[in-house]
């Protein structure tokens, strides 16, 4: 069902605090001309969980409103499931063409409660369904054996694979062949689990640089493979911002260099001050001035 690069997003603020939809329309719109696939809202890099319910439509809106025909989903990434379910209904109700889809970000569950908490989310939204397993963001680990019990739902579609071990992939395209869309959710890893399989890319520097991550996926669907190593060697040392705790700030960061925008977060987080910044910014300025040179892709253009 889907396939590609797919950037997980930014939620751009004002100064007050407020959702900035016309910044979020531009910034969205460079990763749609760059060639992306679609859109993920409201995720970790998004800033989900600091968003009340509201906002995260309202988000969704904005993205629909520039992605045109390419899909969009929502994250789920409520606390509880009763509220999960409920976010699910109403992004199903605005229109997304799927969710992507966390367990609780609090408490950690074991296999029983996993299964039963994403099926609960699924049949409230009865969307397509991106199962986002993440053990070391989110401490639960959405094992094989979990995939396989939900895999009698049709519903669930897709995994995001964020486990950091690259052997997962390849264990999870063994055992169940094409019965779910396998991307990458780990940005260094991404040369790697494309190289074994996977046919997308839940990114997070393509927000900044989405010419640059757009180019690596086309070469490698398109067997150019030493043409895209030549790019992600590059990248590498911005796509290991991407595997911080300060991710969200490291990314906005990036994008207010590299795209001119701004790096506002949401409280409790605050923009990175000091030697934390300073050393982000060197990687990616150092980045910039030496960009390589992109070879001519035949990129679909947003309808």
């Amino acid at each position: 069902m889907w396939a590609g690069i797919f950037p997980a997003v930014t939620t751009k603020f004002t100064e007050d605090d407020r959702l900035d939809h016309a910044e979020m329309e531009r910034c969205f719109a460079l990763q749609i001309e760059a060639g992306c696939d679609g859109l993920i809202v409201a995720g970790s890099l998004g800033e989900g969980p600091m968003l009340s319910q509201d906002e995260k439509i309202e988000v969704l809106k904005t993205a629909q409103k520039i992605a045109g025909r390419r899909p969009v989903l929502m994250t789920v990434n409520e606390a509880g499931t009763r509220e999960a379910a409920a976010m699910a209904k109403r992004a199903a109700d605005a229109g997304a063409n799927g969710l992507m889809v966390v367990p609780s970000p609090i408490y950690h569950t074991n296999p029983d409660e996993t299964v039963a908490a994403l099926s609960a989310v699924a049949k409230a939204g009865d969307l397509p369904v991106m199962i986002y397993s993440n053990k070391i963001a989110y401490r639960v680990d959405v094992s094989i054996a979990d995939m396989e019990r939900l895999a009698k739902d049709e519903r669930f579609v897709a995994i995001k694979e964020s486990s950091d071990d690259i052997r997962r992939s390849t264990d999870i395209i063994n055992h169940f062949g094409d019965r779910y869309d396998l991307f990458t959710g780990v940005d260094n890893l991404a040369f790697e689990a494309l190289s074994v399989g996977a046919i997308g890319w839940v990114a997070g520097l393509v927000v900044a640089f989405p010419k640059e991550t757009v180019a690596i996926y086309q070469l490698m669907k398109q067997g150019r493979r030493d043409e895209a190593l030549k790019i992600y060697r590059w990248f590498r040392p911005l796509l290991d911002l991407d595997v911080s705790t300060y991710l969200v700030q490291n990314i906005k960061l990036a994008e207010m260099l590299a795209i001119g925008t701004n790096d506002r977060v949401r409280m409790p987080r605050q923009p990175l001050t000091g030697e934390r910044r300073a050393m982000a910014e060197k990687i990616v300025r150092d980045a910039m001035a030496t960009r390589p040179e992109l070879p001519k892709l035949s990129i679909a253009k947003a309808a």
